[in-house]
């Protein structure tokens, strides 16, 4: 395994593989968890080659304190990294990618930007796509990885692609749980013990929501998910929406022509907590 901190030593190093070869690309911030490795062993699968970067990106965080307090692990991340064969490493500082010079690029994302964690975060998906495309004109990946816990991220990415004209392809991939069937976030190390049992209530009601979308309709699941989060104690819900798959707009009826998901924000103290289930 290669670890890389300067974009022309990583450049200089991806440039030697042999013409032809595929490269899978997994972009990260680190605190990697089983959820990061389920995107290598499914990179690995399909690349002659894999490369996974490591950046704490400031221009995605709303929140300076959220910023401060993500969890950064890179010895651990790197002895993890090593442990599944992982080529090359990207490790770059903010001055590396942004050159003293923090600057967000502003995007058109066919409105997918303003739905869900658009409306709650300002300027985040602005900032999610200035350093992924960043990344991917370092990198140039032949295929890219991303987890579907961000769904609507997965889905501006390849907006970002498309529209760029950015020769990659982007690969969304299952979202990888706990036994307990929490989605795995590099956040939940920052659970207090409580926090992080009362968490797995965020799935349950997600599946509960997911049968009831059968027989019941949306403004009626809506309810019931609103009710459910005011009972609980130690949980707050940011939002619960059901949204068109294809626009992320919020669904106001059924229509047997569309596909849904249901999307859900939620706090545990000042730690935030984000997942989605497929409804139909």
């Amino acid at each position: 395994m290669q670890v890389f901190y300067k974009n022309k030593s990583l450049q200089n190093n991806l440039g030697k593989i042999k013409t032809g070869a595929s490269l899978g690309f997994i972009p990260t911030m680190g605190a990697l968890h089983k959820g990061h490795l389920s995107l290598i062993k499914r990179a690995k699968l399909e690349n002659d080659f894999i490369a996974v970067s490591i950046f704490v990106n400031p221009t995605q965080f709303d929140k300076k304190q959220d910023l401060l307090k993500y969890p950064r692990t890179l010895k651990k991340d790197l002895a993890l990294l090593k442990s599944v064969d992982c080529d090359f490493v990207f490790v770059p500082s903010v001055q590396e990618i942004y050159n003293d010079n923090i600057v967000v690029s502003h995007f058109d994302f066919d409105g997918l930007e303003f739905e869900m964690e658009g409306k709650h975060r300002t300027g985040h998906f602005n900032g999610v796509g200035t350093i992924v495309k960043r990344l991917f004109e370092i990198v140039k990946p032949t295929k890219a990885y991303f987890g579907e816990k961000d769904f609507q991220q997965l889905q501006i990415i390849k907006k970002l692609v498309y529209k760029n004209k950015i020769p990659v392809q982007i690969i969304g991939c299952e979202i990888h749980r706990e036994n307990d069937g929490l989605a795995m976030s590099s956040r939940n190390a920052r659970l207090a013990k409580n926090q992080r049992k009362e968490a797995t209530f965020i799935y349950k009601t997600l599946n509960k929501a997911k049968e009831k979308f059968t027989t019941n309709s949306i403004s009626e699941v809506i309810k019931w998910v609103e009710s459910e989060f005011e009972k609980n104690s130690v949980l707050e819900l940011e939002y619960f929406e059901i949204a068109n798959i294809k626009t992320l707009k919020s669904a106001k009826r059924k229509s047997g022509k569309s596909n849904y998901r249901a999307f859900i924000a939620a706090f545990a103290g000042d730690v935030r907590l984000i997942d989605n289930i497929t409804l139909n």
